[in-house]
């Protein structure tokens, strides 16, 4: 383990977050990643099958938000978990529902793969856009037999794609034609850019860091993150969402007491310091980026974007290139209101929201996330509470 690696776990900070990923010494407990390896493998439903994917994709925090009801023959009814929200980073619910569109088009693709389309009613009963997702449906999706479906190819790329939050390798840089193709890869009606040009690119290293750095510091949105860390096993596996630090030296560390929750939120120490710079400075091996932008910044807006960006992170993945969004700027707490501005003159000039943004560039591959089994997330007795 480097200085840069024990500096990033000491601090309080070291393990900011939500944003810092360390897969230092892994594997993660085996109960946390089943969902990975049981994937499409036991169930005879054709949307549990679906759902069996859908279950792990990417999502804000891992918070993974979802709840499924199956009542009605199928059908699948999609709603959000109140609990599962992001009130202080994500007050409006936009990046939650982002990653609930990243949920329907997984399924749908999974979907696919089986021969069931899949058609998609989006907030049957409406919605609101001025505060946090409520008890309402965020979609109905109606499975239908079609053996003329062809299947998408992105599918093939599903138990690969991570987001990889380790630095990248600034020595390799992403071609222009890879970045053609997999800004090609929505589906959706938005419009996906990315650039490599290296004016942009210090442009956008310096906005994310400085917005990465401003959640860090609000110490309201620090601890919403703090709050989701799961330290050792038996934290990940009680609840296999959030932030996790699962492995033998996360599993001493919590237990000598050297990493806590109480001790990450200790700001005036040098280590929280340390460690800050080194969680804020993968910003810096940004080698591209890529934005997604809406016309609007409705709720079906929001959706699109998640579909979209589901799209997205499978072409990268079968590409061969590293992800990581960078929200922070995106994020719509008063605190944030000048990066908020500078990101959509810069990327958004014409006007329209920008959803997503990401850098992109190599890395080493890194663990799957702890995800909830399916069975955890399905109603029972219909429409969840």
């Amino acid at each position: 383990m480097n200085k840069r690696d024990f500096l990033r776990i000491m601090g309080g900070g070291v393990v900011v977050a939500a944003t810092s990923g360390c897969d230092i010494i892994r594997p993660l407990p085996n109960k946390a990643i089943a969902p990975w390896s049981a994937a499409g493998t036991v169930y005879e439903d054709p949307r549990k099958n679906a759902l069996s994917y859908a279950i792990l994709c990417p999502n804000p925090h891992n918070r993974q938000p979802w709840q499924v009801d199956l009542s009605v023959a199928n059908e699948v009814a999609l709603y959000i978990d109140p609990e599962k929200q992001l009130p202080h980073t994500d007050p409006f619910s936009r990046q939650i529902t982002i990653g609930l569109g990243c949920f329907l088009e997984l399924m749908s693709l999974a979907a696919a793969t089986q021969g069931w389309a899949v058609s998609v009613t989006p907030f049957p009963e409406g919605y609101d856009t001025s505060n946090l997702l409520d008890t309402r449906p965020v979609a109905i999706a109606k499975f239908t037999r079609d053996d003329t479906l062809e299947p998408d190819a992105l599918f093939d790329h599903v138990m690969e794609r991570r987001s990889v939050k380790e630095p990248y390798d600034t020595e390799k840089t992403v071609a222009n034609a890879t970045l053609d193709a997999i800004a090609r890869s929505g589906g959706h009606g938005l419009t996906i850019e990315a650039s490599n040009d290296d004016s942009s690119v210090q442009t956008l290293r310096q906005l994310t860091r400085e917005a990465l750095s401003l959640e860090i510091d609000t110490p309201r949105t620090y601890k919403e993150s703090v709050d989701l860390f799961r330290i050792g096993k038996s934290e990940v596996e009680a609840n296999p969402d959030g932030i996790d630090f699962s492995g033998r030296f996360f599993e001493i560390m919590g237990q000598l007491g050297i990493f806590t929750r109480e001790s990450a939120l200790d700001s005036t120490s040098t280590s929280f310091k340390q460690g800050k710079e080194s969680v804020v400075s993968v910003t810096d091996t940004a080698m591209a980026h890529l934005w997604v932008v809406s016309p609007a910044n409705t709720r079906l807006d929001q959706l699109k974007a998640g579909r979209d960006w589901m799209r997205i992170h499978l072409a990268a993945t079968r590409e061969g290139v590293a992800m990581q969004p960078l929200s922070q700027a995106l994020q719509e707490y008063p605190e944030m209101g000048d990066h908020y501005k500078q990101v959509h003159e810069l990327l958004a000039p014409s006007g329209g929201t920008v959803q997503m943004l990401a850098r992109l560039g190599y890395a080493d591959t890194v663990s799957p996330s702890p995800r909830w089994s399916l069975e955890s997330v399905l109603a029972r007795g219909g429409k969840p509470a």
